[in-house]
């Protein structure tokens, strides 16, 4: 492994060490035409120094960025409330808040964080939320990502996905020789990243486990793909695969139990399972053609994956228990990358339209396509656990950035980083707690 230049150190959440080249930073660029106004007010701080973090702003920056709320300016609040008894609601109507959200944080032995909220209806005038959350002062922004969740889920019915975090590849270029490629994990606001691999080789394909626990990518450290597991908690690694050719596209099975992939070692690339506690292969697909980027449909009976076996790349399903195979897609000559929702009807993909590349969205009940972009050269979409949002790369003149966009279409932003190129984005499942 003469390439790999650096690996986990220890436990991820005991890492201090951050890239600030791999900082994602937040930008809002569209919007839904009438997002709900909510006034998060700056929760109040009981103890002494500074607290560990602004909950309350990470919360207003969460509910900001999912485009469905129009979170009040700390500047044009008429006061600034901590408990129930302090909220008057002519306060709010007043500025035209529909919503208010107030919280009090302490410390408890130094270590312990406990973040306690309360929302409350401006127009009902009542309470519809209040709880808490608790651990440790060095997950304050993740316990605020909680916060911003629950209050999600109460105003618009489906599950936050403010808590969980995100894998994605950075590139800084080197003229003088070979570029630097870093697997970095992060928020899924961009905050807290945290280098998980350096090489001077490339770095592609992350991907997670299904308890959110372990993380699976290829690498090419010793010369050719290879495919690695990472357990995040200890950093340790396992190569579980290095056959000649392709080793490529890992995909864990919704149980845990078994990784797809694409290997080309009896010369076509095809798709293989591996029982990951046997190792032992079984060969999916025998074609020809190039079969490639299995994806998991939730229930995990089958696959679906991309073919140019009808000349062009189109998306297939593989049904596990009978061995038949489907094409799924037919509007468009290009379509590939298929990433399935939690509840299985949305699948998204890479769509070639007019030329060029979008990330688009075929119901596949009704199998309507919708584009959902308009830059150019979009790739790599993945789903947040909740199906509400795609994450994907894109360009941006000529850096690669990542980009996201509802699932309607509706909202969207960008997360470049301050240097380099970002690529290969992957959302986690909900984490355990």
């Amino acid at each position: 492994m003469k390439h790999l230049t650096a690996v986990i150190l220890g436990a991820v959440i005991a890492l201090a060490a951050m890239s600030a080249r791999a900082q994602l930073v937040i930008e809002i660029t569209q919007g839904m035409d009438n997002p709900t106004p909510i006034a998060v007010v700056p929760f109040a701080w009981q103890g002494t120094g500074a607290p560990p973090e602004d909950a309350a702003q990470v919360i207003d920056a969460d509910l900001a960025r999912s485009g469905q709320f129009d979170p009040v300016d700390r500047g044009d609040m008429l006061a600034r409330p901590s408990t129930q008894e302090q909220v008057f609601y002519r306060d709010w109507r007043a500025i035209n808040s529909d919503y208010v959200l107030i919280g009090r944080v302490s410390v408890t032995g130094q270590v312990q964080m406990r973040i306690e909220y309360e929302l409350f209806d401006v127009n009902r005038q009542a309470r519809v939320l209040h709880g808490y959350e608790e651990g440790h002062v060095n997950e304050a922004r993740m316990l605020s990502h909680r916060v911003a969740d629950e209050v999600y889920e109460t105003l618009t019915g489906i599950p936050g996905a403010f808590a969980t975090r995100l894998l994605y590849v950075s590139v800084t270029r080197n003229p003088a020789g070979k570029d630097y490629y870093r697997l970095t994990l992060a928020d899924a606001d961009g905050a807290r990243p945290i280098v998980l691999l350096e090489s001077r080789e490339p770095i592609m394909a992350p991907t997670w486990s299904p308890d959110g626990k372990h993380i699976a990518y290829v690498s090419f450290e010793t010369s050719r793909p290879a495919i690695y597991r990472q357990e995040l908690a200890t950093g340790a690694r396992e190569q579980l695969t290095n056959f000649r050719g392709l080793n490529g596209a890992p995909a864990w099975s919704p149980d845990g139990s078994t990784m797809a992939m694409v290997l080309s070692k009896d010369g076509n690339p095809d798709i293989y399972l591996m029982d990951l506690r046997s190792k032992q292969l079984t060969q999916v697909t025998r074609h020809y053609a190039i079969d490639t980027e299995p994806a998991w449909m939730p229930d995990g009976r089958s696959l679906m994956f991309t073919s140019d076996r009808g000349g062009r790349p189109q998306i297939y399903r593989y049904d596990l228990r009978s061995g038949a195979t489907d094409r799924v897609t037919f509007e468009g000559s290009y379509n590939a990358r298929a990433r399935i929702a939690q509840d299985g009807r949305n699948m998204v993909m890479v769509h070639q339209s007019g030329g060029r590349f979008h990330i688009a969205l075929q119901d596949l009940v009704s199998n309507r396509l919708q584009v959902l972009t308009s830059t150019e050269l979009d790739e790599s979409p993945s789903i947040a656990p909740n199906g509400s949002m795609v994450l994907y790369g894109t360009k941006s003149g000529d850096r690669g950035i990542l980009a996201a966009v509802s699932v309607d279409g509706g909202v969207k932003f960008r997360l470049p980083v301050r240097e380099g190129d970002v690529r290969e984005p992957a959302w986690s499942p909900y984490l355990s707690r």
